[in-house]
């Protein structure tokens, strides 16, 4: 995630280098196994929650929960995607974290995947769960900054999820729309703000850069990408949210922890009570966006 000087949207509070970036994923590598494995398809994004879970509902079955959660969501961001047709050749997977969603359209749709990651420490686990889950042949690693992915013209599709905050938007989308063929699709899912005031703490944790639909639109158009369509799923996160707190909250009652340990998970307590206030107060919004490069049939569609 190399930054550049020269765009403005760089001004923004709380941006990190791209070794912070890195060395919070490779510290959050064993956490993010806990919570979400044992895999072979781990995520580390939100997901569709409709309800909260019962009140006492035990750790394991939480853990389960947010795991379904999480597949829900891209299964359903398939079937947006047409991905049967839009994600079943060679896709870009950016921000792939461990893997999971690289391995799901290699499995579900066929895809031949290059999951791109700037935490080398990542590299090891996407290969050994792609080989668990019988897609290495389709899924291939690659350690590099997102817009320096090599090559022109060579996707047919390009997937962010809750990963393109990490990138300058307009230098990214830029890069995108060349790697992309004449017609090819790009797909985001992401958390964008909506009120100010929710910027700088949510930067702050997770080391990001929170941008808005509009700013992601107007990237988009200057780089040759047509919009499809916006649909927002707020109310369709908002509880995924809930039921990390949740979690959390169990898991500071049932274990014993350090001190050290202790003010983590209270850190991430906190943060994660900020995105479940901001989703309801729709200070944060959540959404999907499409676009296609320039060339293919003009379909702008927004779903408020």
């Amino acid at each position: 995630m190399k930054r550049s000087g020269g765009d403005n949207e760089l001004t923004r509070s709380h941006v990190a280098s791209t070794q912070d970036v890195i060395a919070y994923y490779e510290g959050k590598t064993r956490a993010i196994l806990e919570r979400y494995g044992p895999g072979p398809r781990v995520h580390y994004h939100t997901g569709i929650v409709d309800d909260p879970a019962p009140p006492g509902s035990s750790i394991s079955d939480l853990r389960r929960g947010l795991v379904a959660a999480q597949e829900r969501l891209l299964h359903y961001a398939a079937e947006r995607w047409s991905a049967s047709s839009a994600l079943c050749g060679e896709v870009l997977d950016v921000g792939c974290g461990l893997g999971g969603g690289a391995i799901f359209w290699a499995q579900e749709f066929g895809a031949r995947v290059t999951a791109v990651t700037c935490v080398a420490a990542h590299i090891e686990w996407v290969a050994r769960f792609a080989a668990q889950a019988g897609v290495a042949a389709r899924v291939r690693p690659l350690l590099c900054d997102a817009l320096e992915v090599p090559g022109e013209n060579r996707f047919d599709g390009v997937v962010a999820v809750d990963s393109s905050g990490y990138l300058p938007r307009r230098p990214w989308l830029r890069r995108i729309a060349a790697l992309l063929r004449p017609a090819g699709r790009a797909f985001v899912i992401d958390c964008f703000l909506e009120r100010p005031e929710y910027e700088e703490p949510f930067n702050r944790y997770w080391h990001t850069r929170i941008g808005t639909v509009a700013e992601y639109l107007a990237a988009a158009q200057d780089a040759g990408l047509d919009l499809e369509g916006v649909e927002d799923i707020t109310h369709r996160t908002e509880h995924f949210w809930t039921t990390t707190i949740a979690l959390i909250e169990a898991e500071l009652c049932a274990k014993r922890l350090h001190a050290s340990e202790a003010a983590r998970r209270e850190a991430s307590l906190a943060a994660h009570r900020l995105v479940r206030r901001g989703l309801a107060e729709q200070a944060l919004r959540y959404a999907l966006i499409s676009f296609r490069k320039n060339g293919g049939s003009r379909a702008r569609k927004v779903a408020a």
